[in-house]
């Protein structure tokens, strides 16, 4: 009987152990089939997700950066005009207080408004006499200056923007613009030309005036066609090489600068760089005369491109003024 007792026990413990341990197997099948399905599909998508949200955020950077670049040029050229026009008030109001001062002189007594008046007839045959020699006895025109600039110069330097803009676009006109200019001046001491680096057009003549022949002018003009050394787009060596080169106490010269844009850093600083080679003597006379034509090649580009255009008429409106001369804006460049 014990034995038959000890062998029904074994059995039933063999059978549970069975069960138990088939459960457990199973319970491990069943979870390794759902990890298998599914998690490799979760990570898959959330990989690609993030991969499209990457991309994106760093195209949405780079056009932000792009215009914050845009809008810091556009502001730095906005206060450099600011400054220059707080700087032409300045301007504006001495000279109001001296005309202020030059009427109450006037009201003092009938003896100084005589000598006023004489001064002023000297210096209107003065500059009568000056404008027949140059133009010729048989001249006429109705005012003392054509097109707002002052032809009243013995000698003329041209200095012309040769970049790329100016160059493929804005030539034709130029060339125009420099024939009507040299129609202006019929008889001249001396004429030269110059790129807005400084480079001379004809290298002979370095440091030397060109001597103002029918013959000369018409070489001028054909070299002009395919002049094209290479350019910054700023004037500013162009201009302190004609002064400092070609500044006589004796002689009455005028630059005529022939641009489209302003690439450089600072206008404020052009204008002390120029201020220092053009030294003022006396009241308001320079010792060269500097005129500007602004061709509006950069206005036909979108107006994030323009900064460079619109900082060249700042320059050259401020530049003119301080230097006796007179800043011509193009309606149109073709």
């Amino acid at each position: 009987m014990r034995r038959n007792r000890n062998k029904r026990g074994q059995e039933e413990f063999s059978i549970s152990f069975l069960d138990v341990i088939c459960c457990g197997f199973g319970a491990i099948v069943l979870l390794l089939m759902i990890a298998k399905t599914a998690e490799p599909v979760i990570l898959e998508e959330s990989e690609i997700d993030l991969e499209g949200q990457v991309r994106e955020l760093q195209q949405q950077l780079a056009e932000i950066r792009g215009e914050t670049s845009v809008l810091n040029r556009d502001l730095n050229a906005k206060r450099e005009q600011l400054d220059i026009e707080r700087l032409r008030i300045a301007n504006l109001r001495g000279e109001l207080d001296s005309l202020q001062a030059l009427y109450a002189s006037k009201t003092e007594g009938q003896s100084e408004e005589g000598k006023l008046k004489g001064e002023l007839t000297v210096a209107l045959q003065s500059m009568t006499d000056e404008m027949r020699r140059l133009l010729g006895e048989n001249y006429q025109r109705k005012n003392n200056v054509i097109g707002g600039i002052p032809v009243d110069s013995e000698y003329i330097l041209f200095i012309i923007d040769t970049s790329g803009s100016m160059f493929n676009y804005g030539w034709d006109r130029m060339m125009n613009e420099m024939v009507n200019t040299l129609d202006l001046y019929p008889n001249v001491k001396g004429i030269q030309v110059m790129n807005d680096m400084g480079d001379y057009m004809f290298s002979n003549y370095r440091n030397k005036w060109i001597p103002d022949t029918a013959g000369r002018r018409q070489a001028i003009l054909e070299r002009l066609r395919s002049w094209n050394p290479f350019s910054n787009s700023s004037p500013v060596e162009g201009i302190q090489k004609a002064v400092r080169s070609f500044y006589d106490p004796n002689k009455k010269i005028s630059i005529y600068v022939l641009g489209d844009e302003f690439t450089g850093k600072s206008i404020r600083n052009v204008m002390l760089a120029v201020d220092r080679v053009n030294a003022q003597h006396g009241e308001a006379k320079r010792n060269v005369r500097i005129h500007a034509i602004g061709f509006p090649i950069q206005f036909s580009r979108p107006p994030h491109l323009q900064t460079t255009g619109l900082r060249f008429a700042a320059l050259m409106r401020e530049l003119t003024y301080r230097n006796g001369g007179t800043f011509v804006g193009l309606n149109d460049f073709r």
